[in-house]
């Protein structure tokens, strides 16, 4: 009951900054996504609107590496909406560092000749968030970044929900109480324990579809009758 109550009012707090924040958001883009309520906490899983997103970016740090590339893919009553899918290679500052491209396969190059700016994305991003919750692996990543982006472009960081399907399959695998390395909560090591299909890693798209199909089989997994609500799974 405990934990119950303090999801309930994290949730509460969720709402409350969003009502706050949308009165001192500028005219455009972030205003429009703050003016959405978030779903109920009490949403059953399967009803609530979710977003999954992965951002490739250069480094780990936000206030100095960049958002390189945004994919994402909604979620309906369960279902994967592939007509939704958005993938877009952004055009950062600066040549990108040989052990970067080695990773996520986008050089120079692409970025100059297909990246659209971080404005342009961000938007399309808020735009589709709007009134979902968001779904990613490693919440610290996307969360800070888009943070970090937000404050950048519109002066102020909106506050959002979030599943981490990565706080989702750790929470299993402890209440099974056996030991794990850290390595099996990589995004593709789950899937792979989950006899999912593999997917190429590193492509912000396909990493979105992989999180969206992993979240998927989670919940099949999970041993309750009836649909567990939203509040269970936000971090």
């Amino acid at each position: 009951r405990g934990s119950a109550r303090l999801m309930f009012g994290r949730w509460l707090g969720y709402e409350a900054r969003r009502k706050e924040q949308l009165k001192k958001a500028p005219p455009g883009i972030l205003q429009e996504f703050l003016s959405v309520p978030f779903p109920a906490p009490n949403t059953p899983i399967y009803e609530t609107p979710i977003l999954a997103v992965d951002f490739e970016t250069t480094g780990l740090n936000p206030k100095t590496d960049h958002i390189l590339s945004v994919g994402c893919i909604a979620m309906e009553k369960g279902d994967i909406k592939l007509s939704s899918a958005y993938h877009q290679v952004i055009n950062t500052d600066g040549d990108l560092a040989e052990e970067s491209v080695v990773i996520h396969q986008i050089t120079d190059a692409e970025k100059s000749l297909y990246g659209s700016t971080l404005e342009t994305s961000v938007e399309k991003l808020l735009e589709a968030l709007a009134g979902h919750v968001m779904l990613v692996h490693f919440a610290r990543i996307e969360k800070n970044f888009l943070q970090r982006a937000c404050k950048l472009l519109y002066g102020m960081a909106p506050d959002f929900p979030i599943i981490d399907t990565l706080d989702v399959c750790k929470r299993r695998y402890d209440r099974k109480m056996e030991a794990y390395e850290n390595s099996a909560l990589r995004l593709f090591n789950l899937r792979d324990s989950l006899s999912l299909p593999a997917y190429g890693a590193h492509n912000a798209l396909s990493d979105a579809l992989s999180t969206a199909e992993l979240f998927l089989a989670e919940l099949a997994l999970r041993p309750e009758k009836s649909m567990p609500p939203l509040k269970d799974f936000v971090l």
